[in-house]
């Protein structure tokens, strides 16, 4: 059995505002394994980013107990905390660089802090731009930077104390599509060559398909799914996790609620069968027409999967036919027309 490297055990967090208590985070239960690139993904406003701040106690829950490598982390003094603090960095959205060092004078800061020999601190710092490609920007200022190079510079910082867990906190969302691609690049090279644990915080699914192995969906500060990504990809269990995996996120669905047509079901394909012709043979050897809605092909991972909405034919009969061949042809689907109605009223 995998070792937790983060344990969270009933972790609720409030905030006291002018109009009362604030509930951001209710009973919160979840472990994360070392190695794990886990992702924890929801809507704004879901208590993600507070959950996140509870990992490493900068925000210290009003109940529960937080662990990490088997120690509580919750009631320490801040002295014994530090020192288990040192092994979680932690990678933000906006950078947080010190604009009036250079690239290698802010790797170097956390090593300061440490106590780390300045020459040794140079050294290292000097290995780490090599990691994330930045050794020709070593004496470049935060302000002569671009967005993506930014970020490497902190992942560097990150990787300077030599973590065993890098939170990120929306790290890709002030980054353009392309440069978005590359960081999560290196943040997934990183995770499988160094074996540091990522708990990757979003709200783009995008993230979580290219970088996590694993996913916990919130909303309204409850924990509602979690498990595999393969797994949930392929069999969303509740409302929350079917606006973020399906097609175009919260809003995919109201397009297809404008048909009147019944019997809508979302494919699922595996590599297997991705790319054969399976709906045109069904089409031929049943002699019904199905309504195609979206198609896409995504890649979760290391693995391409591929999804598709489309109505099967309106008599009933027919449409179980449709259900049972998609079935022996070894594809995954799931029947939508509650959850649409549900979702569109």
């Amino acid at each position: 059995m995998a070792e937790h490297i983060i344990s969270l055990q009933g972790v609720t967090k409030e905030f006291d505002t002018k109009n009362g208590k604030v509930v951001a985070l209710r009973d919160i239960n979840l472990n994360i394994d070392k190695g794990d690139s886990y992702g924890i993904i929801g809507l704004s406003g879901a208590g993600k980013s507070t959950l996140v701040r509870t990992i490493n106690l900068l925000e210290e829950p009003t109940e529960g107990k937080v662990l990490f490598d088997g120690n509580v982390l919750t009631g320490l003094k801040s002295k014994a905390l530090n020192i288990h603090r040192r092994k979680i960095s932690m990678i933000f959205q906006q950078f947080n660089l010190l604009m009036q060092r250079d690239a290698i004078g802010n790797i170097c800061f956390p090593m300061e802090i440490a106590g780390v020999p300045k020459a040794q601190a140079i050294a290292k710092a000097k290995e780490l731009l090599k990691v994330v490609d930045l050794e020709d920007r070593a004496h470049s200022y935060p302000s002569q930077l671009s967005g993506g190079q930014k970020q490497r510079v902190a992942i560097a910082r990150a990787l300077a104390s030599d973590p065993e867990v890098i939170l990120c906190d929306e790290a890709t969302s002030a980054l353009d599509p392309k440069t978005t691609r590359s960081i999560l690049k290196l943040l997934r090279q990183i995770n499988e060559e160094r074996g540091i644990t990522l708990v990757v915080i979003t709200h783009e699914m995008e993230v979580i398909k290219q970088l996590c192995n694993k996913v916990a969906v919130i909303e309204n500060g409850e924990i509602v799914e979690r498990g595999d990504v393969q797994e949930i990809f392929a069999r969303p269990k509740t409302k929350a996790a079917r606006k973020l995996f399906f097609p175009d996120g919260e809003t995919s669905e109201k397009p297809v609620g404008r048909t009147s047509t019944k019997n809508r079901i979302r494919l699922v394909f595996n590599e297997q069968n991705a790319y054969k012709p399976i709906i045109a043979r069904m089409i031929m050897e049943l002699n019904a027409p199905v309504n195609f809605l979206y198609a896409n092909l995504d890649v979760l991972g290391d693995q391409q999967k591929g999804q598709m909405v489309i109505c099967l034919s309106e008599d009933k009969a027919t449409a179980e036919k449709q259900k049972a061949f998609l079935a022996r042809e070894g594809v995954e689907f799931i029947e939508l027309d509650d959850e649409m109605e549900e979702v569109t009223e």
